[in-house]
């Protein structure tokens, strides 16, 4: 069989279901090829919604996405996607086409080492310069890309490779490896600490959404009475309206949850990866004694100060260790957490015009059920999800807080719809981020998907604004004009919507969700709000110093679940 009909071969042996990519000539008998397959090939807008998409779908798959591109501009295209991935820790795998060996020696036409290229960006990367080679590569790019921690990796096929005959069958299936049980003398350290602990704390990291250890999460702290903050990637790994979660961590800013942190002389990091949100941020002292439980060693850092390291499958790590460690007697500061339910609570009340981000993070979780997806681009309004969007379920508000790219919402959005046609998908976004690919628009038009893209419009770069104004008290360069987006939408066949009055919002969306293709919605966001919230964190801040608190809130008493009422997050 020819080379490429082989690889096709070998990445349904993978499970591939989807390839996200731009046709080129150096690929073209691989896309031949594919035409024969069970696989689906999307043809996207830009190589860079395709590499996003394929990262999308690897985070809430657990499975490889898979992108592909040509070579030169093709492939350097894909780059900023892949980074995401390798940062974010999602599973993919980048092809690449390249001319024919005979002209790698000598400056040619778009060719670039595209093997060194995607080296430092990815977990591995090579090229096939043999086409026997194919079934042991394409099964190693796929076994390193989810290994933990997962990640990007590459493979790059000459155009002639491409093109020959091989006598080669795919690899069988590898077996199931065995959960990976921690040490005993790692537990029992491990509980001894959190035994004696005064102030233990409990964070959760995208880890635990990947490893699928969320119930054991949620089991363990009860077991222990420990409170849980989660990183921006781990949102729903402990549902939001539990009486044991105490919000998000990672602002940058000292909000509720920061007090707490600040107190902890224990902190379990589980599933925690340092990229998420640096250690210097939360333990500047270095003088918090860490537990660090994930199926990798801890990564090396002057912050991150590891007493012990319980290294094993999470879901087992935890059962085992809320068997033998005694659960604690502190009292969580209710009064602290429940400031950001308030505040969620009084958004919806909120009318003024523009929308302020609460009541839109409202409206927003009123018209989606608990299993539904919100994918978040970069900008101002991520912080806002973060603090505020009520999440009861892992992987259903996904946040990129590793590479952290520009433009990600519409293509992950994309992805999200295809592996879960039954579930709504909602990109939120800013307007800058949303003309980053929103030529990915066409791409859901075409392929008749039902998803909702809100674009968070502020005529600038939002974040960066907010920035420039808490450090200088003035802006420089982020302002910009737009397009009619509701124009802009039906240009490519989708619906658009602009919002006019707050009060529009829940009708707007409500209609937005039964439509049987993409959906753009225009809503102007006030985003004054960023410096009413940096002066109320840092107002909060003041107050919640040791000397400004009383007994009550931190003294050392037993949760009585029973008697504690806690409002609800969700409407």
């Amino acid at each position: 069989m020819k080379a490429t009909e082989l690889l096709v071969r070998c990445l349904e042996n993978e499970g591939v279901r989807y390839i996200f990519g731009v046709p080129g000539e150096e690929i073209m008998d691989l896309l031949d090829s594919l035409r024969d397959s069970t696989i689906t090939f999307v043809p996207t807008r830009h190589e860079q919604g395709a590499a996003f998409m394929a990262d999308v779908y690897g985070r809430l798959s657990g499975k490889a996405g898979v992108c592909l591109s040509t070579l030169g501009p093709g492939a350097t295209n894909l780059m900023t996607g892949v980074a995401d991935a390798t940062m974010d820790h999602s599973p993919v795998v980048a092809l690449t086409g390249q001319v024919s060996l005979g002209r790698m020696h000598k400056e040619s036409h778009q060719c670039l080492d595209l093997e060194t290229l995607f080296r430092p960006i990815t977990k591995w990367s090579a090229q096939i310069k043999k086409a026997e080679t194919i079934p042991e590569a394409v099964r190693k790019a796929f076994t390193v890309a989810q290994t933990e921690k997962p990640g990007a990796t590459h493979l790059d096929l000459p155009e002639d490779i491409a093109k020959m005959d091989v006598d080669e069958e795919p690899l069988q299936e590898p077996g199931l490896s065995p959960p990976s049980v921690p040490l005993a003398c790692q537990l029992e350290r491990a509980a001894q600490l959190i035994s004696t602990a005064r102030y233990p704390l409990v964070v959760a990291g995208n880890g635990v959404a990947r490893a699928g250890a969320s119930a054991a999460l949620v089991r363990f702290a009860e077991a222990l009475n420990l409170p849980v903050a989660t990183t921006f990637m781990a949102k729903g790994t402990i549902p939001s309206g539990h009486p044991l979660a105490l919000g998000v961590i990672g602002l940058q800013s000292r909000d509720s949850v920061s007090w707490w942190l600040d107190r902890a002389d224990v902190v379990v990091a589980v599933g925690y990866d340092l990229v998420e949100y640096a250690p210097a941020r939360w333990n500047p002292r270095r003088d918090k004694k860490i537990v660090h439980l994930d199926l990798s060693p801890a990564e090396v850092d002057a912050a991150y100060t590891v007493v012990v390291e319980v290294i094993g499958d999470l879901s087992p790590s935890l059962s085992a260790l809320s068997m033998r460690a005694t659960p604690s007697q502190a009292v969580c500061p209710w009064t602290l957490r429940e400031a950001l339910v308030t505040e969620l609570a009084e958004g919806h009340r909120d009318q003024s015009f523009p929308v302020k981000p609460q009541r839109l993070l409202y409206e927003l979780r009123v018209a989606m059920a608990t299993e539904d997806i919100l994918i978040s681009d970069v900008g101002a309004h991520k912080l806002w999800i973060a603090r505020l969007y009520h999440c009861e379920r892992p992987n259903t508000c996904i946040i990129s807080n590793g590479f952290a790219s520009m433009g990600i919402a519409l293509p992950g959005a994309v992805a999200a719809k295809l592996l879960s046609p039954h579930r709504k998908v909602a990109a939120v976004t800013g307007d800058g981020g949303f003309l980053m690919n929103s030529q990915e628009l066409e791409t859901a038009v075409r392929l008749g998907l039902a998803l909702v893209t809100v674009i968070c419009n502020d005529g600038g770069y939002g974040l960066i604004r907010w920035k420039q104004q808490t450090r200088f008290g003035r802006e420089a360069f982020v302002n910009f004009g737009n397009p009619d987006f509701v124009r802009y939408a039906e240009s490519f066949g989708a619906r658009g919507y602009r919002v006019e009055a707050a009060d529009d919002l829940p009708y707007v969306l409500q209609e937005a969700f039964v439509q049987k293709g993409p959906v753009v919605i225009d809503c102007p966001v006030d985003y004054r709000e960023n410096l009413a919230l940096t002066a109320k964190l840092k107002k909060l801040d003041s107050c919640m110093k040791p000397q400004a608190c009383s007994e009550d809130l931190f003294g050392n008493r037993s949760l009585n679940r029973q008697n504690h009422v806690h409002p609800p997050l969700s409407p």
